[in-house]
């Protein structure tokens, strides 16, 4: 099993949204002017990948200020892209700004590049949505057995009746280790949440000197698995994955890959939002 984790989801939808419109580009500019000048559609492409970029660049930007506190309280997960965190309502608009400048004396360019840049978000709220809809017929909350950290059994299913965030770990993945704190500063601020790190395939003793030596106060929250059925119940595919379940336990978001505090701030408001809000501020 790869410790690095899987390659994001949504980063892998990005990827395959830019490519459909940097074909897109290619074949307008082709109709567009490209039977005159065949360097037309070479230039299109090569436009549209400076202005893809740009715009990545200011979604990016865009939502690292809309969560610099949570950003603040960790610099180094700014660059931690893997975490999903673009703003397109900001990279859309810099993308086509950057596109218009640079198509001030080759205007012949600027309507494939355009056409590609919306083509390119449409294609992405699609995906995304396909997604979602997916994550809506998953399988409800696993209801198997589990471990506290003193021996005590108990049943994952027995979690349901409010917000569920399920964390699949282990000590040997340096990712999961890395987002350990930002559970543990998760577990202070939203009470109403229930937090569980369900441990894949080690014993007791191995999990509570991970905890002890990094200074985690987590023993609440973390639970055994020594035969790993959760990934397997759950299709997952690598460490670290956190799902998230509603109160009815039926899934409603995945993340595969390290969390960070901002990523995972902005899911909670996205999908508890209310209830995410109101223990937040109780807890204030």
């Amino acid at each position: 099993m790869n410790s690095l984790g899987p390659f994001p989801m949504r980063a892998v939808l990005v990827a395959g949204a830019g490519l459909l419109a940097w074909w897109l580009v290619r074949v307008l500019a082709r109709r567009m002017g490209g039977a005159v000048d065949a360097s037309v559609p070479k230039l299109a492409a090569a436009l549209f990948t400076d202005a893809f970029f740009v715009g990545l660049l200011a979604a990016r930007l865009g939502y690292v200020l809309r969560w610099w506190p949570e950003y603040a309280a960790s610099p180094w997960s700014v660059v931690a892209i893997g975490d999903g965190g673009f703003l397109w309502w900001i990279g859309l608009p810099a993308a086509l700004a950057f596109t218009w400048w640079r198509t001030r004396r080759q205007t012949r360019l600027r309507r494939p590049v355009f056409a590609g840049l919306v083509a390119g978000l449409l294609a992405w709220f699609a995906l995304t949505g396909t997604l979602s809809l997916l994550q809506r017929s998953a399988p409800p909350l696993p209801d198997i057995p589990a471990a506290t950290l003193d021996g005590a059994p108990v049943r994952l299913a027995e979690r349901s009746g409010k917000p569920v965030v399920l964390n699949l770990w282990a000590t040997w993945c340096p990712p999961c280790r890395r987002e350990m704190p930002v559970f543990a500063d998760a577990a202070q601020r939203y009470p109403g949440l229930d937090i569980v790190l369900l441990n894949q395939g080690e014993d007791a003793a191995t999990v509570r000197n991970f905890l002890e030596r990094q200074g985690l106060a987590l023993h609440e929250q973390v639970l055994l698995d020594p035969p790993s059925q959760a990934m397997l119940a759950t299709g997952t595919r690598g460490l670290p994955t956190t799902l998230f379940f509603d109160a009815n336990g039926r899934l409603v978001h995945t993340h595969m890959g390290e969390l960070t505090r901002a990523s995972l701030a902005d899911t909670l408001r996205k999908r508890f939002g209310t209830h995410v809000a109101k223990q937040s501020e109780a807890k204030e």
